[in-house]
């Protein structure tokens, strides 16, 4: 068994998935890629087929007809036989020292039972054109370099979560728990982030800026204008995040309250997407989805409407919206998201 699968969904990618692939090769034997080709029309294939003939014993090529990111996920978890999980996306990479920690944190908790349940690690906004880049760190929310269960975890600050780029699972963790992610929809990464929590107990943070997050494609799916298009997707996830907050129990009230905060900011992007619009039937489907969330989780919708956010996004009239947008580019140059 291999000690780290990492799946790098690949769509259309070959132009850059070269980099992302060859700063995963330092990890050596013990890590296995997996190209994930999701019915590419370029040379993304190809390019698969001869990273693999060169690296017969680190690298697979998997090719399936187009499914989105999601099923590219999918198909990653299905086909991994490391003990650890992650994902890294065609057109970001790892740093190469950080990822010797990473692989050092992983080794020492491989045995059956001292495994870990996720490996938490920092990422670095690669944002084209910026000097300095932005580095989301968690020094002030989870203890350093130990073992630790939620009850010792502290308070992440509003803009700070934990999205895909920071995270390894334990893979029979995601298996056990049912994670399968929706075809052809973006932003999946955020279920993937959010639904396998409540099966988490045993965690360990390692502060390694270890993952670089790149943005400032015009075609991304996280640019603006495309989240505004694609808009239907994204609240898709926001209803299923809804819908996966209600299927647990939380007996642990720091657990509780992530899951809260992560599920509020969500809703509050998607949100802010409908007022950036600037349609009537946007602005009617910001009211329906926050009319869906007080029917489907009444507790849940209190605890959106009495956060600043909530309060913020749910302002009256035109002034409101426009008080609304302030903040969030406020937000948005302090945290450095897209």
């Amino acid at each position: 068994m291999k000690l780290l699968s990492i799946a790098v969904p690949c769509y259309n990618s070959q132009d850059y998935m070269e980099k992302c692939i060859h700063s995963l090769l330092p990890g050596g034997e013990e890590v296995e890629i997996l190209i994930v080709d999701d019915g590419s029309k370029d040379h993304t294939a190809e390019i698969a087929d001869r990273l693999a003939a060169e690296h017969p014993t680190i690298i697979r090529a998997i090719h399936q007809e187009n499914g989105g990111h999601g099923e590219a996920v999918n198909t990653g978890i299905a086909n991994a036989t490391g003990l650890y999980f992650k994902v890294v996306d065609s057109d970001d990479w790892v740093g190469e020292e950080a990822y010797q920690e990473i692989l050092n944190t992983l080794r020492q908790h491989q045995e059956e039972a001292d495994q870990l349940d996720l490996v938490i690690s920092n990422y670095i906004y690669d944002k084209q054109g910026a000097v300095r880049k932005k580095v989301m760190q968690f020094r002030k929310s989870f203890p350093k370099n130990q073992v630790f269960g939620w009850e010792e975890t502290r308070r992440l600050p509003a803009g700070k979560y934990l999205l895909m780029h920071t995270l390894i699972y334990r893979r029979q963790l995601l298996l056990d728990c049912g994670l399968h992610l929706p075809a052809h929809t973006f932003y999946v990464d955020n279920l993937f982030a959010y639904e396998p929590l409540p099966y988490v107990k045993k965690m360990y943070y390692v502060d390694v800026d270890f993952y670089h997050y790149f943005i400032g494609r015009e075609d991304q799916s996280v640019h603006e204008s495309v989240m505004i298009r694609r808009i239907e997707q994204q609240l898709k996830v926001n209803r299923r995040m809804i819908e996966a907050y209600g299927e647990h129990d939380y007996s642990d009230k720091h657990l509780k309250k992530y899951m809260i905060s992560y599920a509020n900011i969500i809703t509050t992007v998607s949100s802010i997407m409908l007022i950036r619009s600037g349609t009537e039937d946007a602005l009617e489907k910001k009211k329906q989805l926050w009319q869906y969330i007080k029917e489907t989780n009444p507790s849940l919708y209190r605890a959106f409407r009495c956060s600043l956010t909530g309060f913020i996004i749910n302002l009256p009239g035109s002034v409101g919206r426009f008080i609304a947008v302030i903040v969030y580019k406020i937000t948005q140059k302090i945290y450095g998201f897209n």
